[in-house]
C-alpha cells in the first residue's frame, strides 16, 4: 500500500495554533462569567464550539496536515474540515451574551454588517476562489506566514458565511426559510463549480505537488480530480444536512406561529399572521406568548 507507507506523522505549526488557543481561552472565560451571572451558555453550544476548535487543531497537527504538504486531495480535505465543518460548529457555539464584550467595541460592532447574507456570501466565495489561484495557492505551500493567513481566511470567512444561518446576530426581515434555502444553494453552487473544475480539467493547476504525488504513486491529474470529488461530495452531504435542518425549523416555526395566532384570538389581542411570523423567525415566540398570556398588546 504505497499510500500508507508515506502518510507520516503530524506537524506542529505554532503560528496557527496560537490563534485557536486564544479563541478557546476567551470563550471559556466569558462562558464562566455568564454562568456566574446566572446566564449560562447552553451545554450543547459549548460542545459545538469545543468540537470546532478541536477539529481545527486536529486538522493542523494531525497526519492530514503532513499529507497536505504533499497531496492536493489531503490539503483539500484539511481545508474543508476547518473552513466548512469547524467554522459551522464554532458559529453554533455562539450566543449574543457571549459576543457582547466584542460588540461593545465600536470598530467590531460596525463589522456586524459583514454578516448580512448579501455580503457574507460574496466575501466567502471571493476568498475561496482567490486562494485557489495557482500562484497564490502554491506560494502558501512554501511560506508559513502566508499559509497561516490562508487558513485564517478560510476559517474567518467560513464563520462569516455560516453566521446568517446559525449565528445569534439579527438578520434581515426578508431572510426567512425560503431565502435561507436559496442562500445554502448559492454557497454549494460556488463550491461545486470549483470542485468540478478540479475534477474535469485536463490541466494541472498546482505542479508543486509533483514530488509528493510521485512518492504516493498518484498522477497529478488523479490527485487533482480526487480533490474535486472530495469538495463536491463534502459539500453535497453538508448541504443535505443543512436543508434537512431548515425543513425542521420551518415546520417548528409554522406550528409556533399558528399557536401564537390562535392564542391571541382567544385572548382578544390583535395579532397579525405576519407579526407572529416575524416574532417566531427572530426567536421571540416564547416572549410574545408570555406577553399574550399576561394580557399585553
Amino acid at each position: 500500500m504505497p499510500l500508507l507507507g508515506h502518510v507520516g506523522g503530524g506537524t506542529l505549526d505554532p503560528l496557527q495554533l496560537v490563534a485557536i488557543t486564544a479563541a478557546a481561552t476567551a470563550y471559556a472565560f466569558r462562558a464562566q462569567t455568564l454562568a456566574a451571572e446566572g446566564r449560562p451558555v447552553p451545554v450543547w453550544r459549548v460542545l459545538c464550539f469545543g468540537a470546532g476548535i478541536l477539529l481545527i487543531a486536529a486538522a493542523l497537527v494531525s497526519p492530514i496536515a503532513h499529507m497536505g504538504e504533499e497531496l492536493l486531495l489531503a490539503h483539500m480535505a484539511q481545508h474543508l474540515l476547518v473552513a466548512d465543518i469547524a467554522a459551522g460548529l464554532i458559529v453554533l457555539g455562539l450566543t449574543g451574551p457571549l459576543l457582547q464584550p466584542l460588540l461593545a467595541i465600536r470598530a467590531i460592532d460596525r463589522m456586524r454588517a459583514l454578516t448580512h447574507p448579501l455580503i457574507a456570501l460574496p466575501l466567502w466565495a471571493a476568498s475561496l476562489y482567490i486562494w485557489h489561484i495557482p500562484a497564490l495557492y502554491q506560494a502558501a505551500l512554501t511560506s508559513e506566514a502566508l499559509h497561516a493567513l490562508q487558513h485564517a481566511c478560510f476559517i474567518g470567512f467560513g464563520i462569516l458565511m455560516w453566521m446568517p444561518l446559525f449565528g445569534p446576530l439579527p438578520k434581515p426581515d426578508w431572510f426567512g426559510i425560503g431565502a435561507k434555502v436559496g442562500y445554502v444553494v448559492g454557497v454549494r453552487m460556488a463550491g461545486t463549480v470549483l470542485g468540478n473544475v478540479f475534477m474535469w480539467s485536463g490541466t494541472v493547476f498546482y505542479p508543486d505537488y509533483a514530488a509528493g504525488e510521485a512518492e504516493f504513486g498518484i498522477s497529478p491529474l488523479t490527485d487533482q480530480g480526487i480533490a474535486g470529488v472530495i469538495m463536491v461530495g463534502e459539500g453535497g452531504l453538508l448541504t443535505l444536512g443543512v436543508l434537512a435542518w431548515l425543513f425542521l425549523q420551518w415546520a417548528d416555526q409554522d406550528t409556533e406561529r399558528q399557536h401564537l395566532v390562535e392564542l391571541a384570538e382567544e385572548r382578544g389581542v390583535p395579532l397579525t399572521d405576519a407579526r407572529a411570523r416575524r416574532a417566531v423567525a427572530a426567536g421571540q415566540g416564547a416572549r410574545l406568548e408570555r406577553r399574550l398570556r399576561e394580557g399585553g398588546a
